[in-house]
């Protein structure tokens, strides 16, 4: 399917259109985001003066966008004629997709209605367990479109689970065994350093995040062994029912010899302790290779769907978790707690574990990247709408300038 964008009136000739390729099988792609990157259209225009028009049955509708770093982003909603770019005065505003810190936590809002949290400022243990638990840089609450809890953190069973979080579990640094995971062996710790850049507009807001991967043990004094940059956006869907935020971890070691990451079931990617009104009997699985509860932890996908009984316990809502095929180990494998965790309760944890079957060599220095989004929604999303979100997700969005034919 090719979707044309068309220029007029900005100063680029008329016979260039900018074109959008998506899979041809997609007949009913869901709302995604796309951009376009405006120095293939004129260095020279001024992006304060621009309206960006969607081609419909009753003719040019305005649609909110947002610029960063010359790049305009907007939202593709299901099949369309076309876009439309005019200079002008763009007067329409999109929701209001803000972000605010607040007692060392970072919301994320839409409509002023918080979304995620991003937890910068450290948080201690509960009265009486080992402060050696406290911990910084992780997302707590994560809140579905009606405003329940998802997400659960320092439960008694593991005070070293946060929300979400991705720490590095066994790891060989210079032949010693360090430990970013279970915080309370003592041998490594993930902790937030600084913010890099907020932003928020129209269409998204987002925060890139510096943590730091500390070696407790390695050395007479603690070092840092990995140097993370976690990049998260937050993308309103302009509906009730879902919304969509991307996780991105960027990631290097400044240690000579590098550094290991083993083989094991728990580890780096993209971990999440849901909320304790879930458990065996309210929650269930569904994988991108039709795996269940009782039988995904372990094998790999493309995509995974965990859902469980609403608040109300008048419906259910959940996340769609999504691998980009760049990733580690992609389709990642994945670690699912087995029904009976937990002392049979089958409380729920997820997470895509890249180096879950096989070993990870970091080299000094070097960039890694890993890369996940999430549809948080209400009542159900199926199979066919999972395969498109994931589609939308890997397919490169940007759209590049041709000459029409």
């Amino acid at each position: 399917m090719l979707v044309f964008l068309e220029l007029t009136g900005i100063g680029c000739t008329t016979d260039k259109k900018i074109q959008l390729m998506t899979d041809k099988n997609l007949v009913s792609i869901k709302e995604h985001p796309v951009f376009i990157d405006l120095s293939e259209i004129d260095n020279q225009f001024n992006t304060n003066d621009i309206v960006l028009y969607q081609e419909t049955k009753k003719g040019l509708k305005t649609i909110p966008f947002q610029i960063d770093d010359n790049e305009m982003w907007f939202l593709q909603k299901g099949n369309t004629n076309g876009y439309v770019i005019q200079k002008g005065e763009n007067k329409i505003s999109g929701s209001d997709v803000n972000i605010q810190k607040e007692n060392g936590d970072l919301v994320l809002s839409i409509n002023q209605l918080p979304k995620l949290t991003y937890r910068y400022g450290m948080t201690y243990p509960p009265e009486g367990v080992d402060s050696i638990f406290r911990k910084s840089g992780y997302i707590h609450p994560l809140l579905s479109p009606k405003g329940d809890t998802l997400t659960r953190i320092q439960p008694p069973d593991h005070f070293h689970h946060y929300g979400i979080w991705g720490p590095w579990t066994h790891t060989q640094i210079n032949g010693q065994q360090v430990d970013f995971w279970n915080l309370g062996d003592g041998k490594g710790t993930v902790l937030f350093k600084d913010f890099i850049d907020t932003d928020s507009g129209e269409v998204f807001t987002s925060f890139n995040a510096f943590q730091e991967h500390i070696d407790l043990i390695t050395r007479e004094e603690p070092q840092v062994a990995l140097n993370e940059i976690l990049d998260v956006r937050l993308w309103d869907l302009d509906r009730e029912d879902r919304y969509i935020f991307d996780y991105t971890t960027t990631f290097n070691t400044p240690m000579e010899n590098g550094v290991l990451f083993e083989a094991y079931r728990y580890g780096g990617g993209l971990g999440m302790r849901f909320t304790d009104r879930w458990h065996k009997d309210n929650c269930t699985v569904f994988t991108s290779e039709g795996k269940d509860r009782l039988s995904a932890d372990g094998t790999n996908a493309r995509w995974c769907i965990v859902k469980g009984e609403s608040a109300d316990g008048k419906g259910t809502n959940g996340i769609l978790f999504m691998s980009h095929t760049a990733n580690k180990s992609h389709p990642e494998p994945m670690r699912i707690w087995p029904i009976d965790a937990n002392g049979g309760r089958g409380d729920m944890f997820f997470e895509f574990c890249p180096i879950r079957h096989e070993d990870w060599q970091i080299a000094s220095q070097k960039k890694y990247q890993l890369k996940y989004r999430m549809v948080v929604f209400e009542d159900e999303l199926s199979a066919n709408e999972a395969e498109e979100y994931w589609q939308a997700f890997v397919k490169a969005p940007k759209m590049s300038l041709i000459k029409e034919q």
